[in-house]
């Protein structure tokens, strides 16, 4: 019977157009790490072992360099090409795009992840304990953070706001745009006015799926390439396409809430705070540096 992987599917196709540039290989760790690099570390010491990166073309050399640079020739992955599927535009299509244009590179359960969020070791040793708990084709998985965790100094966030039963069932995920704290503390969108409690659970795009999501993805990129293929701005999201799932009764996700450290990158801004808690993350011993 051939070894069936469990895959880390690493989405850093994007634009950076907040950042500025190629946040997805931005310096955080003292060597010129990156924070997909501790990712990649983080997850594999948790059992994910093959690790796909969905990349634009054009950075495929300075990708291929970075990783031979930070990891060696014994790094296990595979780049995919988010470019090479559907209708092509300057500007790439979404999650639920780049997850559908990984779909040949993986056989099994995989773990899906941003490429410029730092997660936390925590965080991936409670999907992988998911992953192997449940095996239903139709199970999937979901870590999630507390909102107020996940905020930026630098400026507003996009949030994926979860809703879940007492039992940890998915029962809905929103996007809320422009979240941020106001003169007096309080979250809040500033494009709705929606306030929010700090403890409330946020995707961060950390999933663990079963192949069968894939299906769901292809009949959705079905309906919407046809509805919107000639959109410069439309966004195919895989947390939309789950939220329809699960609503269809079609697939149920469990939810964690994790107490896992959060970094992330947005704005140039962020860099800084990013680099300084890596480095704390080291002298406490949690990884060498380098990191290889």
């Amino acid at each position: 019977m051939p070894v069936q992987h469990v895959s880390l599917v690493v989405l850093a196709a994007g634009l950076g157009s907040r950042f500025g540039g190629t946040k997805q290989l931005a310096a955080v760790g003292p060597s010129g790490e990156a924070i997909l690099d501790y990712t990649i570390i983080d997850a594999g010491r948790a059992g994910f072992d093959q690790v796909v990166l969905v990349i634009r073309h054009e950075l495929t050399d300075l990708v291929v360099d970075h990783l031979r640079t930070v990891h060696g020739d014994g790094l296990d992955y595979r780049l995919v090409y988010q470019d090479d599927f559907g209708p092509s535009r300057a500007k790439p299509w979404g999650t639920g795009h780049a997850v559908l244009a990984a779909h040949e590179a993986v056989t099994g359960p995989f773990a899906v992840v941003n490429a410029d969020d730092f997660y936390g070791r925590r965080a991936f040793e409670q999907l992988a304990r998911a992953l192997r708990g449940d095996a239903a084709p139709t199970r999937h998985h979901l870590v999630a953070y507390r909102l107020a965790e996940t905020l930026s100094v630098s400026g507003t966030v996009s949030r994926g706001v979860c809703t879940a039963s007492p039992a940890g069932e998915l029962v809905s995920i929103v996007e809320n745009l422009a979240i941020a704290r106001d003169e007096h503390g309080e979250i809040l969108s500033l494009e709705s006015g929606r306030r929010f409690d700090a403890d409330t659970p946020v995707s961060m795009n950390l999933w663990g799926l079963r192949p069968s999501i894939l299906n769901e993805l292809h009949r959705a990129w079905s309906t919407f390439s046809a509805s919107h293929g000639t959109d410069p701005k439309a966004e195919f999201q895989l947390p939309t396409v789950i939220d329809a799932t699960v609503a269809a009764g079609r697939a149920t996700v469990g939810v964690e809430v994790t107490d896992a450290r959060w970094m992330g990158v947005t704005y140039p801004d962020d860099l800084a705070d990013v680099q300084a808690r890596i480095g704390e993350l080291i002298a406490a011993g949690g990884y060498p540096s380098p990191l290889r």
